[in-house]
């Protein structure tokens, strides 16, 4: 079947190429070139808003066996900018499946590229670093080489890139819980996976989705127990409205949890730095520990920056003082931050993440923790007063 495919090629922005078949939809894509290290869970990889403007590298040789369903999917569609495979499954094969994966993937307009060895192309990101690229197929790949890398040298960089407005949602709604209300939370969309709000709401917590350029004015309208910020793309170093919104949050003691993006933002508000990872943590089997337990969570991740704040002690911030929290075992990059004079906590890493693992589910039972600490709190001053 591979060799009735149109030729197909993918430009790194150092120079190297690697030759193909075209995979998913025909014609040219760019991007910044990552790699995820995950066995399972393509469809809400694709659909996951954090990788938008990123060409994925699927580390598993063989993808696309369990096809396309229509129920698996963190968002309203495919957000990676391509796809890059070794060996594309010949048909799908559960009984979930709806469609191809290479249907899907034409039908949104997202160009791939299969037949290559990825195991290379991972080892030179892991050596070089994540850059931009460019996948070229159908009548692109016949170009000359110079002009495809152009192509990619002229695509915008990573650093630098406020994307969560794009693909955060324009407009407030509301995933009402599971159940007898027990919490409201406004959560903070910079781009959201449609698991998070779902898992709230299983534990009674009513949510408030609010989009990316929300006010506190927003938040507070929602008379909300606790504060959320989502996962997202793009470089945390532009995120000073989101930051600022939070320094506010914190102010006024709000309960807050974040994940992922939600946890570069807390480090900025609180005076910590934000640093681009080499090649990021791309997948579901990373080591993390828990320094408050010893215990050691195998999570998903998918992140490309992280927070530089110090591993060796408690720091004092305008807030008070925070620890960091979680460690990365592979290579000790904060996952996780808590402050211990204000309510807020946040990891660098998914504990909603649907295609496993789910070591990390305790989090939100974390945060329920939190605000009902919060109310109690609140009750006993009112008392008091």
């Amino acid at each position: 079947m591979l060799t009735t495919r149109e030729p197909a090629v993918l430009v790194l922005e150092d120079g190297r190429t690697f030759t193909g078949r075209a995979f998913g939809h025909r014609g040219t894509t760019v991007g910044e070139a990552v790699f995820s290290t995950g066995m399972t869970g393509y469809q809400e990889t694709l659909t996951d808003p954090s990788y938008h403007r990123q060409v994925v590298v699927m580390t598993a040789p063989h993808v696309g066996n369990t096809g396309w369903n229509d129920e698996d999917d963190e968002s309203g569609r495919i957000w990676v900018a391509g796809f890059v495979v070794r060996d594309p499954a010949l048909r799908p094969s559960s009984w979930r499946s709806r469609r191809s994966l290479e249907d899907e993937l034409d039908a949104q307009g997202v160009v791939g590229i299969c037949d290559l060895d990825t195991r290379a192309l991972t080892r030179h990101l892991r050596e070089r670093g994540a850059m931009r690229v460019g996948i070229f197929s159908g009548d692109a790949a016949s170009a000359p080489r110079e002009r495809l890398l152009t192509q990619v040298i002229d695509s915008p960089a990573m650093e630098g890139a406020s994307l969560a407005e794009q693909v955060a949602t324009d407009t407030a709604y509301v995933v009402p819980a599971v159940g007898e209300r027990r919490f409201t939370v406004a959560a903070v969309d910079l781009g959201i996976k449609s698991m998070t709000p779902r898992m709230m709401a299983e534990r009674g917590i009513e949510v408030h989705v609010l989009p990316a350029t929300a006010t506190i004015e927003d938040v507070r309208a929602v008379e909300p127990d606790g504060v959320f910020f989502s996962n997202g793309p793009g470089d945390p170093s532009t995120a000073e409205p989101q930051a600022t919104l939070l320094r506010e949050v914190l102010t006024e003691r709000i309960p807050y949890f974040g994940i992922c993006f939600g946890n570069q933002i807390l480090g900025k508000a609180l005076g910590f730095g934000t640093y681009k990872l080499k090649y990021g943590h791309r997948g579901i089997n990373q080591p993390v520990l828990d320094r408050s337990t010893g215990r050691v969570e195998v999570t998903a991740h998918n992140h490309g920056f992280a927070v530089d704040a110090p591993l060796d002690r408690e720091s004092e911030t305008p807030f008070g003082r925070v620890r960091v929290s979680h460690v990365c075992l592979n290579d000790d990059v904060v996952e996780g931050l808590e402050c211990l004079d204000v309510p807020a906590f946040s990891v660098q890493y998914h504990p909603e993440a649907a295609a496993g693992p789910h070591d990390a589910a305790y989090l939100f039972d974390r945060f329920v923790d939190l605000m009902t600490s919060a109310r109690t709190r609140d009750t006993t001053h009112g008392e008091v007063a």
